[in-house]
């Protein structure tokens, strides 16, 4: 069975600081140099922070830290303490990043064009390195997540985004212009695309194949579907020497989720064996869409002659 040693886990820890440190210190150049001085609030709690900081003068980093707060209580009596550990981390070391980041670099007040997309660039780069160490920076992620449990018919990535437009359009009034508004939804799909493609490549079909087995499947079956709201395929299995008879939890995942899936496991099962495998091509829901209007440059060319002959 896997089990990790003390020294493994003090590295993975190591890692996980390490990680969370230099991308907070990136985010929050891109709150600081690009998106707050240029009335630009891109969704989020460090959205409703940056505008608080705008109407009060009130710190961004403390600010977020405060609203973050009641999330975190509400996501610990939903989901568990274990599975928001790492996002109460990360989001503390945000928090302080903005506030030290924002004595020492000089902001930009030039096109808020060049601000908005150099914003979402150095935004996205900062989050993946969060991201990639299964944390991430509390408000929207969380919430839309908690909000899935009770909205079971609508996906992680619309309500993330109803709550992030909601954010957006709220800073059109606050900043008394719509171009805030807009500027802030360059910079949320210049961040969002940069992060698709830093964490698992810029193909959003391409991710991990999970098989899980363990004696509480039922358990973290159930917290994958829940809490991840990802799909898991239960599979009949029977041991080649044993000749036990057992199931094996298929799942497929984005590269960045795997260490969510693997925080589930342990928190049920510190015993679970897992087999963990590149998956060169995902469609479906979550992922890539296979649609029918899809074709090879071959299937162009035979249609458009095809075309051709009719005529």
């Amino acid at each position: 069975m896997l089990s990790e040693t003390p020294k493994e886990k003090a590295t993975e820890m190591l890692k996980d600081v390490l990680f969370f440190v230099v991308g907070s210190l990136i985010y929050a150049v891109s709150v600081n140099v690009f998106t707050a001085p240029n009335q630009i609030a891109p969704g989020g709690v460090t959205g409703i922070s940056t505008m608080v900081n705008y109407l009060f003068s009130w710190p961004i980093g403390m600010t977020g830290l405060l609203l973050n707060i009641p999330i975190f209580i509400w996501a610990i009596m939903e989901i568990g303490y274990k599975l928001v550990g790492k996002t109460i981390v990360a989001t503390v070391f945000v928090s302080v990043a903005i506030d030290l980041v924002g004595r020492i670099v000089p902001a930009y007040t030039g096109e808020k064009m060049l601000a908005a997309i150099f914003g979402g660039i150095i935004e996205g780069i900062g989050l993946s390195l969060v991201f990639m160490r299964g944390g991430t920076t509390g408000g929207t992620d969380l919430v839309a997540r908690l909000l899935g449990r009770r909205l079971r018919n609508l996906s992680m990535g619309k309500l993330m985004l109803c709550v992030d437009m909601t954010i957006v359009v709220a800073s059109a009034f606050v900043y008394g212009n719509i171009e805030s508004a807009l500027y802030a939804t360059i910079t949320i799909f210049v961040s969002t695309r940069l992060i698709d493609a830093l964490l698992y490549g810029t193909d959003i079909g391409t991710g991990k194949l999970l098989f899980i087995m363990s004696v509480k499947n039922d358990e973290i079956a159930q917290d994958i579907l829940t809490d991840m709201d990802r799909g898991v395929t239960v599979l009949k299995s029977r041991g080649a020497y044993s000749g036990r008879e057992g199931e094996v939890l298929l799942c497929a995942v984005r590269r960045y989720e795997v260490v969510k899936v693997k925080d589930i496991v342990r928190s049920h099962d510190h015993d679970a064996f897992m087999i963990i495998g590149d998956a060169g091509e995902i469609s479906g829901e979550g992922f890539r869409e296979a649609k029918p209007e899809d074709k090879t440059l071959k299937e162009l060319i035979a249609h458009v002659n095809a075309k051709k002959n009719e005529k």
